[in-house]
């Protein structure tokens, strides 16, 4: 029977959240031992699809400004979202495979369809109708998504980010051996 392709992709979001949350921890500066602020158990979804706490996110504060016991708020969903596509889109090849290419924009449609806010997954569609993904390279990656991700900043009259810049704003994660680069030819890699 073939493996559920919706496990495939928690599989790869849950690889790429864990890398992006160990670089973030080491941006964030840590709580000194006598500060009250403890550390919230995050989620992470494992293999089986099942949401299960870790106790290793050092930014879980950042998502609920400092209140651990409170529900992530929409606009925390987006930034984190955000942050999330823009890292992918900095990571994403130069000349990446057909694969690749196939990859990031079935990524596009299950998050304009599964996204957790009905709201928002809808604005994603329609977005994504009258601008298909353009991933032919990184460059055209990720200008594609600062536009996008613009388009959705005017929606809510927010200020827009200059395109020109986004390397300059979300540059590579900088990894030893290249294990942060985005391979997407094989789903063996992420099992």
């Amino acid at each position: 029977m073939a493996e559920n392709p919706l496990q495939a992709l928690f599989q790869t979001f849950t690889k790429i959240s864990n890398t992006v949350q160990t670089h973030l921890s080491n941006l964030v500066p840590q709580p000194h031992p006598t500060s009250p602020i403890t550390k919230a158990p995050s989620i992470s979804i494992s293999s089986s699809s099942q949401v299960t706490p870790s106790h290793n996110d050092s930014t879980q504060h950042l998502i609920n400004k400092g209140k651990s016991s409170a529900p992530v708020t929409k606009e925390g969903l987006g930034r984190a979202t955000w942050t999330f596509l823009h890292t992918l889109a900095a990571q994403y090849p130069d000349n990446p495979t057909r694969q690749q290419k196939k990859d990031v924009k079935e990524l596009m449609s299950i998050l304009s369809r599964m996204y957790p806010c009905k709201e928002c997954a809808d604005h994603f569609q329609e977005i994504l109708r009258s601008n298909p993904v353009q991933a032919g390279s990184h460059a055209e990656f990720s200008q594609w998504l600062c536009h996008v991700h613009n388009t959705v900043n005017r929606s809510l009259n927010k200020v827009i980010f200059p395109c020109e810049r986004v390397d300059a704003r979300w540059g590579k994660l900088e990894c030893e051996q290249r294990a942060c680069d985005v391979l997407g030819s094989s789903t063996s890699f992420w099992k």
